[in-house]
C-alpha cells in the first residue's frame, strides 16, 4: 500500500522554495523519492535547502524565479524543463503579506500581494500545465490558507488573493480533469516560522492564535509534509478541485 505515496522518478517544482512552508513541502517531496527544482530569488537560501536534499539522496537544483514577471517564469520554466526534462508536480507557493487596516491599507501593497500570491500562481501553472497535459499526467498543489475562507482583521490584500487562489484552483481543476492533470489547494493555518516570527513575539497575538485554535497550537512545518506528499502521489489520484485545511481545526467552529 505504501507504494501509493511513492514519488521515486518524479521531478517537483516548488516556488517559494528557500524557506517557510515551501522549503517544508519540498523537503517531504524529496523524502517520498521526488527530485527537486527549488525557485525562488535568494540564491544562497535555494542552494542551501537544494544541500539538505542532495544529502536526502535526491537530485536538487535551485533555479531564479521572480513570479511577477511572467517572461522570468517562461524563462525559468524553461531552464527547469532543460535540467530535469519535465515537472511531474508543481506547489505554487511563493507569497507576500502585509498586514494593515482597510482604510490604512496601500493600493501598491495590494498589487504586490494579488499579484505575487494569485497572478504568480496563474503565471506559473500557465507555463508548467502544458507539458503536464501534453504527457495526460500531473499534480499541481496551490498553497492557500484559512484566510481564503475566514477573515481576520489587517488581512485584506492577503484573504483576498488566498479567496481567489481557491477559485483557481477550482477552475484549473474543472478545465483537466479529463486530461490527467490535478489541482488542489492546501489551506495551513499559522505555522512557526521565520515569517511569522514578528506574530509569535506578539504576547496578544500569539495568545489570540492558540486560543482560537482547537488543539491549543501553532502548525509545525514538517506537519504539512504529509498532505503535500499525498496530493503529489498516486494515492489521491480520484482527489481534485478541493482545497484541504490544514488548520488544528481553526475552520470547524
Amino acid at each position: 500500500m505504501l507504494d501509493i505515496f511513492d514519488l521515486s522518478g518524479k521531478v517537483a517544482m516548488v516556488t517559494g522554495a528557500s524557506r517557510g512552508l515551501g522549503e517544508a513541502a519540498a523537503k517531504g517531496l524529496a523524502k517520498a523519492g521526488a527530485d527537486l527544482a527549488l525557485c525562488g530569488r535568494n540564491a544562497a537560501d535555494l542552494e542551501r535547502v537544494a544541500g539538505q536534499i542532495r544529502d536526502l539522496g535526491r537530485q536538487a537544483q535551485g533555479f531564479h524565479l521572480d513570479v511577477l514577471s511572467k517572461t522570468n517564469v517562461h524563462e525559468g520554466v524553461a531552464s527547469i524543463l532543460d535540467h530535469f526534462g519535465r515537472v511531474d508536480i508543481l506547489v505554487n507557493n511563493a507569497g507576500v503579506n502585509n498586514r494593515q487596516p482597510v482604510l490604512e491599507f496601500p493600493e501598491e501593497a495590494w498589487d504586490l500581494i494579488l499579484a505575487t500570491n494569485l497572478k504568480g500562481y496563474f503565471l506559473v501553472s500557465q507555463a508548467v500545465a502544458p507539458q503536464m497535459l501534453e504527457r495526460g499526467y500531473g499534480k499541481i498543489i496551490n498553497m492557500s490558507s484559512i484566510l481564503g475562507a475566514v477573515g481576520l482583521p489587517g488581512q485584506v490584500a492577503y484573504a483576498s488573493s488566498k479567496g481567489g487562489v481557491d477559485q483557481l484552483t477550482k477552475v484549473m481543476a474543472l478545465e483537466w480533469a479529463k486530461l490527467g492533470v490535478r489541482v488542489n489547494a492546501v489551506a495551513p493555518t499559522y505555522f512557526e516560522t521565520e515569517l511569522v516570527k514578528p506574530l509569535r513575539n506578539d504576547p496578544e497575538r500569539f495568545n489570540f492564535i492558540n486560543e482560537r485554535t482547537p488543539m491549543g497550537r501553532w502548525g509545525y512545518p514538517q506537519e504539512l509534509e504529509g498532505l503535500v506528499i499525498f496530493l503529489a502521489a498516486q494515492a489521491s489520484d480520484f482527489i481534485t478541485g478541493q482545497t484541504i485545511y490544514i488548520d488544528g481545526g481553526w475552520t470547524i467552529w
